[in-house]
């Protein structure tokens, strides 16, 4: 969503007031930027690590809040061609009672997948302060490497983003097979 010259650009005349919303629309680049904009000077570094965090909160619970508000204004017939039914929302609730805190860790770590993640426990009503515990287990590890690398390589930051692009990129296609034989193992069993 933003380049990382206009993230640079737009958080060094900015600083803090236009880090937190662009934190929450595309976090990882914009943590790394942040990050170099405090090596040399610019921002506070205490500062930017507690806004990233936040802000990241904010977008996983905006995204959470959508999945919780949209299923109830979907249409049935929209919910049954989406295949929305009742007995698929059951087992999702289930799989976010039983297994939301890998599932979230997962869906976070893999960046791609995250905001269908985050949706699905908002559809499945997982409880929201497990919710919140977990995305907060899981994204203060993560803003804090996306900081470490723009602290000690954010001059790159194009090319930063580039890797952060092709590693989550990586990262679905190995967990999508994973997922496909899982899924197809739990088929033949039942």
């Amino acid at each position: 969503m933003f380049t990382p010259d206009a993230a640079t650009q737009l958080i060094s005349t900015y600083g803090l007031w236009i880090l937190a919303p662009a934190a929450v629309l595309e976090g990882p680049i914009v943590t790394v930027v942040a990050a170099w904009l405090a090596q040399i000077g610019l921002l506070d570094l205490r500062a930017v690590l507690i806004m990233v965090v936040v802000a990241d909160l904010i977008g996983d619970v905006l995204l959470y809040a959508l999945g919780r508000g949209l299923l109830p204004a979907l249409p049935d017939r929209l919910r049954a061609r989406l295949g929305l039914g009742q007995a698929r929302l059951e087992r999702l609730a289930t799989h976010f009672s039983n297994h939301g805190a890998s599932s979230l860790i997962l869906g976070k770590l893999t960046h791609t997948a995250g905001a269908v993640v985050l949706v699905a426990a908002g559809m499945a009503r997982m409880r929201f302060m497990p919710f919140v515990l977990w995305n907060t287990a899981a994204t203060l590890p993560k803003s804090l490497v996306f900081a470490a690398l723009g602290w000690s390589l954010g001059d790159a930051h194009a090319r930063i983003e580039d890797w952060i692009a092709n590693a989550s990129l990586l990262l679905l296609l190995a967990i999508v097979p994973v997922v496909l034989v899982w899924l197809w193992r739990r088929r033949v069993v039942s």
